[in-house]
C-alpha cells in the first residue's frame, strides 16, 4: 500500500499543479484504480449526480444562507459528460467547475466558482500502475479566504469524503460495458 508520501510525490512530480497545492489549508487525496483512461474517468465522475447528493447539496443551501455566503444556482439533474466532451482547455466550464490546467493522459485540474469565503480545487492525475492499469490520484486543495470558509468546509468535510469516493467509484464504472473494466480502491 502506498503512503500519503508517495501519493503527494506523484502530484508534485508535476511542477505546474504546484500552485494549487501551495499554501492549501486543507488538501486531501484519494486513489482508485480500474482500466479507463483519464478522459473517461472525469466524465463519469462528473456525470455521476444521484438523489442523494442533490439532497446533500440543498442541506447545502442552508449553510450557505446562514453563514451568508454566496449563492450558487445548481440543476437538480446535471447532464453526463462524454469523454469526448469534457474540456481540458483552461477557462472551460466542465459541469460545475471550471477548468485550469490539463494535460492530456497525465492530468485535470478544475476550480469551483469564485466565492468570498473559500477557494477549492479538484483535479486527478493519472499514472499507469504495474499491472498496465491506471492509478488515479483525485486531490482537493482548498485555501480559506474568510473566517466563514473555515467554518463551512468543516462543517461539510465528512459529506466531502463520501461524496468524492462516490464520484470516484462511478468515474470507474463509467466503461463498465467493456469486462474488461473493473476498480479497487486503493485508499
Amino acid at each position: 500500500m502506498r503512503t500519503a508520501f508517495h501519493k503527494i510525490k506523484a502530484i508534485q512530480k508535476y511542477k505546474e499543479l504546484d500552485i494549487y497545492l501551495k499554501n492549501a489549508d486543507y488538501f486531501d487525496i484519494k486513489t482508485i484504480e480500474g482500466d479507463i483512461d483519464l478522459r473517461s474517468f472525469i466524465s463519469g465522475m462528473l456525470s455521476y449526480y444521484p438523489w442523494w447528493m442533490v439532497s446533500l447539496y440543498r442541506i447545502r443551501e442552508i449553510i450557505v444562507a446562514i453563514l451568508g455566503l454566496v449563492h450558487h444556482e445548481k440543476p437538480e439533474t446535471l447532464p453526463s459528460i462524454k469523454p469526448e466532451d469534457l474540456s481540458f482547455e483552461p477557462g472551460d466550464n466542465a459541469s460545475f467547475f471550471i477548468v485550469r490546467d490539463a494535460k492530456e493522459d497525465t492530468y485535470w485540474v478544475a476550480e469551483t466558482p469564485e466565492d468570498k469565503h473559500l477557494t477549492a480545487f479538484f483535479g486527478v492525475v493519472a499514472e499507469r500502475s504495474d499491472q498496465n492499469r491506471s492509478r488515479f490520484q483525485v486531490f482537493t486543495c482548498v485555501k480559506y479566504l474568510h473566517w466563514t470558509g473555515s467554518v463551512y468546509f468543516n462543517l461539510i468535510r465528512p459529506f466531502h469524503h463520501i461524496v468524492v469516493r462516490s464520484m470516484m467509484k462511478a468515474g470507474i464504472k463509467q466503461c463498465r460495458a467493456t469486462p474488461r473494466n473493473s476498480f479497487n480502491t486503493v485508499t
